[in-house]
């Protein structure tokens, strides 16, 4: 089933119309229509779980922080309060956002349950709402081009990438999922998610293996996804990576990126990576 999205928010806090979204039966088809072995299904699939799930509790913060500011600054001189429940910020939310939140919710608890998720801290306010609902799809496809990639695909026991061309997995990814008829606003999810995200100067002076151009996120939600998918590797077995952890990884690609990264860990805020790990039983480099 498809449905029409309502806006979004740029990376710049302007808002843009978004088309069709798949929605979670959809992402299980695309996912199981490329997965050569049920062991790369479990690992691409699984990884793909854990970052939907980190990228809506960036989500979730980002709308809370939103309608908590919006109103202190209209009942300041009131008694009236924002109270930080689990679902109390819907309520403040216009009704398409809200809406969506509500939609990724019942989504995301058909994939990991309806369990008390850990403690997100830190973020700032955004200047507008976020879809919670593309968010969710969002990360669900981001890495799904990494089918593409498997040097062993999981049938005769073993899974390994490979890794010269491992980064031309986004684009991989946004090509197949635009041949499944899955619409360009979606599809950039998958485009536009690697490292902290990748300039037109960064390909040509790295001579990277993908065309000349810029995959930097385009809004706020790919963004997010973006920044969600830094904190979980698909290595084997798959691990969760701390802010420190990914800092050093980034740092070796320049200090630009190393510093790019700790603004949007502060932009966005961080999740609690250690009881994230225990949630999904895995472990912490």
């Amino acid at each position: 089933m498809l449905f029409n999205s309502e806006i979004s928010g740029n990376v710049d806090g302007s808002g843009v119309i978004l088309s069709d979204i798949p929605d979670f039966s959809e992402v299980e088809r695309l996912h199981c229509e490329i997965a050569p072995s049920k062991s790369a299904y479990d690992l691409i699939h699984g990884h793909c779980v854990v970052i939907a799930t980190i990228a809506w509790q960036i989500a979730m913060n980002q709308n809370k922080l939103l309608c908590e500011k919006l109103c202190n600054d209209k009942h300041r001189d009131s008694n009236l309060s924002y109270c930080d429940s689990n679902l109390e910020y819907l309520s403040f939310m216009p009704k398409s956002y809200a809406d969506r939140a509500l939609m990724a919710r019942s989504g995301m608890i058909s994939l990991i349950g309806n369990k008390t998720l850990p403690n997100f801290v830190g973020g700032y306010a955004p200047s507008c709402y976020v879809d919670e609902y593309a968010v969710c799809i969002g990360a669900l496809l981001h890495d799904i081009g990494t089918y593409k990639l498997l040097k062993e695909d999981g049938t005769s026991g073993t899974l390994r990438f490979d890794g010269p061309r491992y980064i031309t997995h986004g684009l991989l990814g946004y090509n197949y999922l635009l041949k499944n008829s899955v619409s360009e606003d979606i599809a950039q999810f998958a485009r536009n998610h690697t490292g902290v995200g990748l300039s037109r100067e960064q390909v040509k002076s790295q001579n990277l293996p993908l065309p000349v151009d810029d995959y930097m996120p385009r809004t706020v939600e790919q963004e997010i996804v973006m920044v969600a998918d830094k904190y979980n590797s698909k290595s084997v077995p798959p691990r969760f990576l701390t802010v420190e952890s990914y800092r050093r990884k980034a740092a070796r690609f320049g200090n630009a990126n190393s510093l790019r990264w700790m603004s949007l860990v502060e932009k966005y805020g961080e999740p609690d990576v250690y009881a994230l790990a225990e949630f999904f039983g895995l472990r912490v480099d």
